[in-house]
């Protein structure tokens, strides 16, 4: 008698559940439809222009190393710096090509 009550109740509380996700998936579905009809009875007041491709300067960005050409020592200091930051060089390792570069 036991497992009758449990699996009734059960039963009950999954078609309980069932029935608001019914009914909350029917009040979504109708909100939907107010609005497209809402949109419908509106004027559009505003149509934004078509995208248009963005344009690329022929130059590189500032400070971007030129193709073929020498990094500068500054270039060098940068890479380094992200080399550290990365974990790839030691800070010991970093303060002796830093020197290495600087002269010193």
């Amino acid at each position: 008698m036991l497992r009758g009550a449990l699996v009734g109740g059960a039963a009950y509380v999954a078609g309980k559940s069932s029935a608001r996700a019914a009914r909350r998936e029917q009040d979504q579905e109708e909100a939907i439809a107010d609005l497209r009809a809402q949109q419908q009875q509106q004027p559009q007041a505003y149509a934004p222009p078509p995208a248009q491709a963005p344009v690329q300067s022929p130059l590189p960005p500032a400070g971007a190393p030129v193709a073929g050409a020498a990094p500068t020592v500054t270039d060098q200091l940068i890479r380094l710096g992200e080399l550290a930051q990365q974990g790839l060089l030691t800070p010991e390792e970093f303060a002796a090509a830093k020197a290495k570069l600087l002269g010193v």
